[in-house]
């Protein structure tokens, strides 16, 4: 099924100036303005939030916004710039999936069908996307759903910065949408509100043939595009030095067992113009142009640079089950959106050393199935607080030989919280004589304790006096737990004296 994501940057033209010349630009206190020509006149064409809260708005002439807002910068606007730089973003985005396009004046749209998994899901995905660009200083609202149209539509007028429009939900979403959630032309949309039509579901119900002779097929074709009921192709975004192969077909194929024959040629020819550039993929995106213009797409990422044909094609055919051919396919495009350097490989013999395993094909074949974000291994992190002493990493990462403490034992399972227990205890140094967790109560047999553990004064002031002390407890069924006292027992300002389990031994 076809899901698609709108990134909406509605302060793009400021938000970018200040990111790009931090130097030239205002301070973030000062309120900015954009101003183009209209004519003769110079209006605002883009105002950023400062200025929006003071009543300025796009379209005001130049010399009232000096008077409205105090203390106002403004500068020229420079629309050529923000459409490059909104193409170098489309190049950018497309770690997300391998279908995006640049949406101008101020966006992106991606085809995400079946790439969400790769991310964690949609919410996830479209919680990444935002605080990925809200990181590099630009405000980003980003909607997903069934159509372009739609999609677009919820990103600038849902009024959330995350919109998600469950697949078949398309309609009941767009049916309370003001005009301009149709990308219409203004004067259009002026004169369907003069004839009393005010959002999305009032055009919907009404016949489509007096409003092609009223208003022409653009309105119509608008409707249909955010409704599902035609298509509306995305034309992927390339980087003119991207690593690509491509092949045309005179007749359109669709059958699997051919897909995957060509996806084979495809990738020899790639494997020999990254072997030419000293290359390995870590990253490929192989794209189906179908003969309706629509655009499939899978992808898979290898955890190290690699250039192993028959392992490359195997990850490929591995997932050609999710393209849909449609009626029929008529190119193909095979694409490293992500190389590293990779040199010649140096093959050692060794008849006293037995050679090191490896594992970056199972590595690939999972983290291609349930996606690279739900696979990884844990590392040793310097900290004596126990929730802070481990830190996920990627699976083929480097060992850089740290390890943790092994004076006090720790369990192999760590909750992600501790959970609060009820216990009985004789303070301050003695272990609970029982406790009862998850409706469920235990009677400790043997206990080993306490280990203490204090804050970290350097990472929060208010760590500086807290102090938890842990005991390794067993119960009568012999499962053993890791418990721990929130302060030392004797002194209120160490903790609240408080029982939580935190681990459970294997």
């Amino acid at each position: 099924m076809l899901r698609v994501v709108s990134l909406y940057l509605p302060r793009w033209p400021t938000d970018r100036l200040r990111r790009k010349s931090p130097d030239a630009a205002p301070p973030a206190d000062v309120p900015l303005a954009l101003v183009g020509r209209d004519g003769s006149r110079r209006i605002v064409v883009a105002a950023d939030e400062l200025a929006e809260r003071a009543g300025l708005h796009v379209g005001v002439p130049a010399t009232k916004a000096q008077a409205l807002v105090p203390g106002l910068a403004i500068l020229d606007a420079d629309p050529v710039g923000d459409a490059d730089a909104l193409d170098r973003l489309a190049i950018w985005a497309l770690r997300f999936s391998p279908v995006v396009a640049a949406d101008p004046p101020d966006g992106l749209v991606v085809d995400t069908s079946g790439a969400d998994h790769l991310h964690g899901g949609e919410e996830a995905m479209l919680r990444m996307i935002v605080e990925r660009f809200a990181s590099s200083g630009l405000e980003a609202r980003v909607a997903i759903a069934d159509t372009w149209g739609a999609a677009h539509a919820a990103a600038r007028h849902a009024g959330a910065a995350m919109v998600l429009v469950e697949p078949g939900r398309t309609e009941h979403a767009l049916q309370r949408m003001p005009l301009a959630a149709l990308r219409l032309p203004e004067r259009m949309r002026h004169d369907l509100h003069v004839l009393g039509f005010a959002t999305v579901g009032d055009l919907a119900a009404q016949p489509r043939a007096p409003l092609v002779q009223r208003f022409g097929p653009q309105l119509v074709r608008r409707l249909d595009q955010a409704f599902g009921a035609v298509p509306e192709p995305i034309e992927p975004v390339r980087s003119p030095d991207l690593v690509e192969v491509r092949r045309v077909f005179g007749e359109p194929i669709g059958a699997p067992e051919t897909i995957k024959r060509y996806v084979g040629k495809l990738v020899v020819a790639l494997v020999a113009e990254l072997e030419l550039r000293g290359l390995g993929a870590r990253r490929l995106d192989l794209l189906f142009g179908r003969v309706d213009n629509r655009w499939e797409a899978i992808r898979i990422g290898t955890a190290k640079a690699e250039r192993d044909a028959r392992r490359l094609t195997r990850l490929l055919c591995d997932r050609i089950e999710k393209v849909d051919p449609g009626f029929g396919i008529e190119v193909m495009t095979l694409a490293a959106t992500h190389a590293e350097p990779l040199g010649a490989a140096q093959v050692v013999s060794s008849l006293v050393e037995e050679p090191e395993a490896d594992v970056s094909g199972l590595v690939d074949l999972l983290a291609n199935r349930i996606g690279e974000r739900r696979l990884y291994r844990f590392a040793p992190v310097a900290s004596d607080v126990p929730e802070r002493s481990v830190a996920r990493v990627e699976p083929m990462s480097v060992d850089d030989g740290a390890s943790w403490d092994d004076h006090w034992p720790r369990p192999s399972r760590i909750l992600p919280r501790p959970e609060p227990v009820e216990t009985m205890a004789l303070l301050p140094d003695n272990p609970p004589v029982w406790f009862s967790w998850r409706g469920q109560r235990r009677r400790v047999r043997r206990a080993d304790g306490p280990e203490r553990v204090f804050g970290e004064w350097w990472k929060r002031e208010a760590e500086a006096a807290e102090v938890r002390d842990y005991f390794r407890v067993e119960d009568d069924a012999g499962e053993r737990y890791w418990i721990f006292r929130a302060g030392d027992g004797e002194h209120p300002e160490t903790g609240s004296h408080k029982w939580y389990l935190h681990g459970i031994f294997g």
